[in-house]
């Protein structure tokens, strides 16, 4: 009766649209970076930031509709009027920022396009991807941001390095901690045997005791009895432990073992 439940959900696992299509897309993904991977530097930084860059002018366009009455807060001055330098990069900034949909495609496309087209060039140039290669993709990704939406006001140089230097920084703090993260907890040296004997005997739960208590590789050969009740394991789990540390530690190691 079970077997039957699971073929029938295995089926229709099977035939569900949504999963087919799913695993078609993995399918065309997985082959698309297979060949990407296979062309020259160029063709692969060309592609890579077109597609990119499409991406980005999706969101943009689609954020742009969502702002579209936004501007109307940040109506254009009249011509003859006097504004000091400082207020009209400033109204510049937040028109930028609050434009319609071709100017937010047009932003994003361009900070998304140079953002991955530098990564992949420094990827495919050092054969690895860190913090400095991020970095420095977002250090130009910022300053062409800069530049093309109009945020430079009067200085546009100045305020290229800048907007490069700030997104630098935060991408930099940002691929440090998903760095953090994403790696695996390194394992402690000095319990690596008692790990795999506690392992082998279904009792890793007791790991915490032996660190608590200081119980390290070292001190294998010489655990008793009551050194394994001092850290507070239950008798049957103590049993265990002292009849695998007989049977199946080394000659050497069990000449300085205690009973």
């Amino acid at each position: 009766m079970e077997q039957g439940k699971q073929g029938i959900m295995v089926a229709s696992e099977t035939q569900n649209p949504l999963h087919q299509f799913q695993a078609r897309f993995k399918e065309l993904e997985t082959g698309f970076k297979l060949w990407l991977s296979k062309q020259s530097l160029a063709v692969e930084a060309a592609v890579v930031t077109t597609t990119s860059a499409a991406q980005g002018a999706a969101i943009g366009a689609f954020m742009g509709t969502i702002t579209a009455d936004a501007p109307s807060a940040f109506p254009t001055p009249p011509p003859n009027a006097s504004l000091n330098p400082q207020a009209m990069a400033s109204l510049k900034q937040a028109q930028a920022l609050a434009g319609g949909p071709f100017v937010q495609a047009r932003n994003f496309a361009v900070m998304t396009g140079v953002n991955a087209g530098i990564s992949c060039v420094l990827k495919r140039l050092r054969g690895k991807e860190d913090v400095q290669s991020s970095m420095a993709a977002a250090f130009g990704s910022g300053a062409m941001f800069s530049l093309v939406s109009g945020m430079g006001g009067p200085n546009q140089a100045a305020n290229a390095v800048t907007s490069g230097l700030f997104f630098a920084l935060v991408q930099g703090g940002l691929f440090q901690v998903g760095q953090k993260f994403s790696q695996p907890p390194v394992e402690d040296v000095h319990y690596a045997k008692t790990r795999h004997m506690l392992n082998n005997l279904g009792l890793l739960s007791y790991e915490k005791n032996f660190k608590k208590g200081l119980l390290t590789d070292n001190t294998l050969p010489l655990l008793t009895d009551s050194a394994l009740r001092d850290v507070r394991i239950p008798p049957g789990p103590r049993l265990l432990i002292l009849d695998h540390i007989q049977r199946d530690l080394d000659p050497k190691e069990k000449r300085g073992s205690r009973n």
